[in-house]
């Protein structure tokens, strides 16, 4: 579709919103939200007909990219045939749903349960853990992000759950290993794989084991910065999980349904979780879903033994015949493949070379369509680019880096100190190399702030 500009449309569209619109993360008197006219595929346009790759893809859901016409259509054909239906019924949609995502998570991962979400849905793999267990603590990591729900947040490990830390949700947060900023003084992954395994199990005889429900992590953390975690170190938690009896939790909200090159992130690592969370990516979110994956032995404790919880609008119809048609489409046109493949071939060298042109990028890391770029103001040093946090003036450079890069018809996901490259996993390849293009312009701003 050629944008059409209608500056006075876009005028009315802004004023609207922000006369009454109250924006998430936000300081709502400090934000200039772009006001967006339309999109499609990987891309979207605002009023003024100016064309943004999204190298976020929304929020990290529109794996198969905007206004794919067949999950439209099917949309639009559950609309006519049963807008909606309460979750307590077996329905067409939702038992078809429930039946292609188990046939593609790991294991015996085999029973679904739907909710609106990702932050839902990491409340209730929470909850299951603890009615299951019966014990009433839960491990997380620093360096993550599960959700802005009130369990979700204090499980989250980033600066995002300071505001909501009551203290009182019975989360303890641990270190999982990241290298390039190790926090045990490691200098192979080997040793920072070993050192992390051994401070988690130190974390849980100090707490108690009896006392502890479950540990969550993200499969490959997002927004803290996609950090593949080391050969052995999910399956290490595994067995540590398997020796305490604690219920192990993977997030695939951000990392599954192909945006590492694999349908869930686990299957990279040849790991089964007892519980797993989704959302994003299962309808590219054309309409909200999310959900958990149970394993047979956690379903048990349910077989006889009603499970205290349930959402309105736990298996959305239109949410689940999105999520049919997404993940068809996914299969018909190899997306997963094409991830995989496009993430190898031509995103991994050509982040490294911008690497080594440019002095403000310190790291690079990730996998299919899911990269970080690590922002440094030395790279001897490792010093981020911003300090922890950072806001107003002190966020200067990596705001500036964003403009830049939004001047140049790229619109990035950035925190903190990275810049994410997570287009829609079936993205061109002319495509692509045009985002990596103006994403090496934009990093000469970001050059301009190095030591």
């Amino acid at each position: 579709m050629t944008p059409q500009p209608n500056p006075q449309a876009g005028a009315a569209v802004k004023a609207a919103d922000r006369a009454h619109v109250f924006h998430s993360w936000s300081a709502q008197e400090l934000i200039d939200p772009l006001a967006v006219a339309g999109a499609e595929g990987s891309y979207f346009w605002d009023y003024e007909g100016k064309r943004y790759l999204d190298l976020a893809s929304g929020l990290v859901y529109t794996n198969i990219g905007y206004q794919h016409p067949k999950v439209v259509a099917a949309i639009q054909e559950q609309a006519a045939r049963m807008t909606t239906f309460a979750p307590a019924f077996a329905v067409e949609a939702r038992s078809e749903a429930a039946r292609l995502i188990a046939e593609r998570t790991p294991g015996d991962l085999d029973k679904i349960f739907f909710t609106n979400g990702g932050a839902d849905a990491v409340e209730h793999a929470v909850r299951m853990a603890r009615l299951h267990t019966g014990r009433p603590k839960v491990l997380s990591a620093y360096r993550s992000y599960h959700g802005g729900t009130q369990q979700a947040v204090n499980l989250t490990g980033d600066p995002r759950r300071w505001a909501s830390d009551s203290g009182q949700a019975g989360v303890v947060h641990f270190w999982a290993p990241f290298l390039y900023r190790s926090r045990f003084y490691a200098e192979t992954e080997e040793q920072e794989c070993a050192r992390a395994l051994e401070h988690l199990e130190t974390t849980i005889a100090f707490e108690g084991p009896g006392t502890v429900a479950a540990i969550i992590l993200e499969t490959v953390p997002g927004t803290a910065g996609i950090m593949l975690p080391p050969a052995g170190y999910l399956a290490g938690v595994r067995e540590i999980c398997d020796k305490y009896g604690i219920v192990f939790v993977l997030d695939e909200v951000m990392a599954g349904f192909g945006r590492t090159g694999s349908w869930f992130a686990a299957g990279l690592y040849d790991v089964v979780p007892d519980l797993m969370t989704f959302a994003k990516g299962v309808n590219s979110g054309y309409v909200p879903l999310g959900g958990v994956a149970i394993s047979e032995r956690i379903a048990a404790t349910f077989a006889e033994r009603p499970y205290p919880g349930g959402l309105t609008y736990s298996g959305h119809p239109l949410a689940c015949a999105a999520a049919v048609a997404t993940i068809n489409v996914m299969e018909e046109e190899g997306v997963v493949e094409h991830a995989a493949r496009l993430g190898a071939e031509v995103v991994a060298p050509a982040l490294r070379e911008l690497a080594e042109r440019h002095p403000s990028v310190g790291d690079v890391r990730g996998v299919g369509m899911f990269w970080a770029l690590e922002l440094v103001k030395n790279r001897e040093t490792r010093e981020p680019l911003v300090p922890y946090n950072a806001t107003g003036q002190d966020n200067t450079p990596m705001a500036a880096f964003a403009a830049s890069a939004k001047a140049h018809g790229v619109w990035p996901f950035v925190n903190m100190n990275r810049t994410h490259v997570v287009p829609p996993c079936n993205i061109s390849e002319t495509e692509l190399k045009e985002g990596l293009a103006a994403l090496d312009t934009a990093l000469s701003v970001a050059d301009e702030y190095t030591e």
